[in-house]
C-alpha cells in the first residue's frame, strides 16, 4: 500500500519497532522530506538510514508546524519524559498513533487534548522482517482519511485489523502482541525435546527452527485453517497421530495455552490501568 503524505510524518522513537515502520514506509514510497525522525540515541543503522534518505533528526518541535501524524513508537516506561516535548504539536491536530504496550488512549488525551484523533495499536516482532500484524483501537475524533492513513503506515510492516473496543487490545496483545515469544518457546521446546530422544543439540535445534518457520509460512501461503492442515499431516494411528494423543490430551496443550493467554490479558490491562 502507497504512503502519501500531505503533512509531516513525526515519528518518535526509532528503536526496532520504529525503525522497520520507517523502513516499510519508505518502501512504499513516503517522501523523506516530509518525515520527522524524534529520537536521542537511535541505532547505528537507522541513523545511517536517516542520512542517506536525508530525514530531519531531531529538529526543534517548534519549527514543525504541520503535522499530519505523530507516530509514538517509544517504550512505556519513558513515555512520560517524551510526550510534554511533544504537545505543541497538537496546534496542527494531527493523527496521534501509538504503537506502545500498555498505554491507553486516555493517556494519550491527556496530553493531546479531548479532541484529539488517537489511534492505539498493538503490533508484534515480525514486523521487523514485514511479517507483523497489528491490531488498532481508534477514539471518534479519528476521521476516515486518517484511518486510512493509519492502515498504510501499519501496512508497511504487515497486516493489519481494526477492533471497535479499545479493551480488546489487552486480548489481542495476549494473543498476537505476546504471541511471537510462545512460538520462540515452542521451538526451544521441540529442539529440546529432540534432544532427550538423542539428536545431536545442533542438529535438534534446526530440524526445530525449519520446521516452526515453515509450518507458519506453509500456512500463510495456502490459506488453509490451522486444523485442516494439522489433520492434513496426522496418519490415522501414526507418529503424529501417537504425539497429537498427548498434546491434545485434557491436561495438554490447550489448557495450557488458555491459562497462559488468559494471565497475559489479565498483565496488559494492569499495564494499561
Amino acid at each position: 500500500m502507497s504512503i502519501s503524505l500531505k503533512g509531516t510524518l513525526v515519528l518518535a522513537g526509532v528503536g526496532k519497532m520504529g525503525g522497520a515502520m520507517l523502513e516499510g514506509w519508505l518502501r512504499a514510497g513516503a517522501d523523506p522530506k516530509k518525515i520527522v525522525a524524534i529520537d536521542p540515541m537511535p541505532p547505528q543503522e537507522v541513523l545511517s538510514l536517516l542520512a542517506h534518505h536525508g530525514i530531519r533528526h531531531n529538529p526543534p518541535i517548534a519549527t514543525i508546524t504541520d503535522a499530519e501524524a505523530v507516530i509514538i513508537a517509544v517504550k512505556p516506561q519513558v513515555m512520560d519524559d517524551v510526550l510534554p516535548n511533544l504537545v505543541s504539536l497538537k496546534s496542527s491536530k494531527p493523527l496521534i498513533l501509538s504503537v506502545a504496550a500498555g498505554k491507553t488512549i486516555a493517556t494519550f488525551a491527556k496530553y493531546f487534548g479531548e479532541d484529539a484523533a488517537i489511534i492505539r495499536t498493538i503490533p508484534n516482532t515480525p514486523a521487523a522482517i514485514g511479517r507483523g500484524i497489528t491490531a488498532m483501537s481508534s477514539n471518534p475524533n479519528v476521521t476516515d482519511v486518517q484511518m486510512a492513513l493509519a492502515t498504510s503506515l501499519l501496512s508497511s510492516t504487515g497486516e493489519v485489523v481494526s477492533v471497535e473496543n479499545e479493551s480488546m487490545i489487552d486480548l489481542v496483545t495476549a494473543v498476537s502482541g505476546s504471541g511471537p515469544a510462545y512460538v520462540f518457546y515452542l521451538t526451544e521446546c521441540l529442539a529440546n525435546a529432540g534432544v532427550k530422544i538423542g539428536l545431536p543439540p545442533a542438529l535438534a535445534m534446526q530440524l526445530a527452527r525449519a520446521t516452526v518457520a515453515g509450518s507458519g509460512e506453509l500456512m500463510r501461503q495456502s490459506g488453509i485453517d490451522a486444523a485442516t492442515l494439522r489433520q492434513n499431516v496426522t496418519s490415522p494411528k501414526g507418529t503424529t497421530y501417537a504425539a497429537l494423543q498427548v498434546l491434545m490430551a485434557d491436561d495438554g496443550m490447550k489448557p495450557l495455552f488458555e491459562k497462559a493467554i488468559a494471565a497475559a490479558a489479565l498483565r496488559s490491562k494492569e499495564l494499561a490501568s
